[in-house]
């Protein structure tokens, strides 16, 4: 019978080898033919929505519509996240200020990764990523391999390095999702530990019959705007 873990070396991307679920290949097959397909009928079916939201973007802060972000990926490779840009262009500048003087929006940043009230996005911004219509460009990262419909959240190093530890490896053995059990379960009502304990269970108990649950999942989310900010 074969074991139902094998040791899987993550490279120089992560600092610790750990054991991690093996998926059958037909599993992943299906998997990444349920991405590709799915992502071209998102394509298809709501390009128009695309364009609108593009052009939006465009007008409402001044700077390019679509906002690339380094995040962790499969195997510990660093991709670039899409996005549409819902913060002011000077972001980096503003959120520095503020954690500079604002002790109480730090203590949340460097808790969370989030700020609830947070002064860098703008009135359109806030929409989208209310309604999580600021991640459709994310089905373009599906496409070209760096994502999945479903999996864990797609996270920065430093998020990696400081909540994962020695899970970091289960994190890096499959690709981050547009969705996952992080989106339906809470998002930014959940804490941190609570975020990573979410994705190890994903990871370990992942199927094609869980994923497509976790999709149903999404369209309740979305219409409700739950624990999004």
């Amino acid at each position: 019978m074969k074991p139902p873990y094998n040791e899987l070396s993550l490279g120089a991307g992560f600092s610790h080898p750990h054991a991690v679920p093996t998926q059958g290949t037909v599993s992943r097959f299906f998997k990444r033919a349920m991405d590709i397909v799915g992502a071209l009928i998102f394509f298809a079916l709501l390009g128009w929505l695309f364009m609108i939201i593009w052009a939006l973007v465009l007008m409402t802060t001044g700077g390019p519509a679509i906002y690339k972000h380094p995040r962790m990926g499969r195997g510990g490779r660093e991709f670039k996240c899409l996005k549409f840009r819902s913060m002011v262009t000077n972001s980096e500048e503003v959120l520095r200020h503020l954690l500079e003087t604002d002790p109480a929006a730090r203590a949340e940043w460097e808790a969370t990764f989030k700020l609830k009230n947070d002064p860098r996005i703008t009135r359109f911004g806030r929409f989208i990523r209310k309604t999580s219509l600021d991640e459709l460009p994310q089905f373009w990262n599906v496409l070209m391999g760096d994502m999945s419909l479903v999996g864990p959240r797609p996270v920065v190093r430093k998020e990696l390095e400081q909540y994962y530890g020695l899970y970091a490896p289960l994190y890096g053995s499959v690709r981050p999702g547009i969705t996952g059990p992080w989106q339906v379960g809470g998002r930014s009502d959940l804490s941190y530990g609570e975020r990573v304990a979410l994705d190890v269970s994903y990871v370990h108990t992942r199927s094609a019959f869980g994923d497509i649950c976790l999709l149903l999942k999404t369209v309740s989310v979305f219409v409700k705007h739950k624990g999004s900010y």
